[in-house]
């Protein structure tokens, strides 16, 4: 690590905040992995980390372009410009978000997908996930098409504002 600048963390973007309308916008193709993408990556990399989330999608600090990070189960992801090329099966659970603090609800999502995209050097990637990281790689991926989790709820009933104590129990956020 000597000589490299730690990177800091970035707000995140709330749906109550006076920026919340990058939330809704469908965020800019990338194109070349420049060393301001990968300055930006390893930013929300520290931001996801210290908000305790599983995913990271760059309209949640603000900047509107295709880039996501996640980390689940120990394996840490980057993508640039990602893109969702097969969907199999649906599975329901519970969501939460970093945009929406206290807020969960049901959602259902392929239970499998294959996503294409660059990684952070810019070399082209497909990842084939199923479970959970299925299910943040979607999330993640509707960020960056202005889509938020409560838009994908079948089942209104199943969305909960969460007491303070419940959220500090509560799934971990994308």
């Amino acid at each position: 690590m000597g000589g490299m600048v730690s990177a800091s963390a970035l707000a995140i973007v709330t749906v109550d905040s006076p920026k919340a309308a990058v939330l809704r916008r469908k965020a800019r193709p990338v194109g070349k992995v420049t060393r301001d993408v990968q300055r930006l990556i390893e930013q929300m990399l520290v931001t996801m980390h210290e908000a305790h989330g599983l995913g990271l999608a760059a309209p949640q600090v603000g900047e509107g372009v295709r880039v996501f990070v996640a980390e689940v189960d120990g394996r840490t992801i980057a993508l640039v410009d990602p893109e969702v090329v097969r969907r199999e099966g649906e599975e329901v659970a519970t969501e939460a978000c970093l945009s929406i603090p206290g807020v969960i609800g049901d959602v259902p999502r392929a239970a499998s997908v294959t996503v294409r995209g660059k990684n952070r050097r810019g070399r082209r990637v497909t990842i084939e996930a199923e479970g959970l990281l299925a299910r943040v790689l979607q999330h993640e991926i509707d960020h960056l098409d202005g889509v938020l989790f409560l838009d994908r709820v079948r089942d209104r009933a199943t969305i909960r504002i969460l007491t303070p104590d419940e959220d500090a129990s509560a799934p971990p956020a994308e």
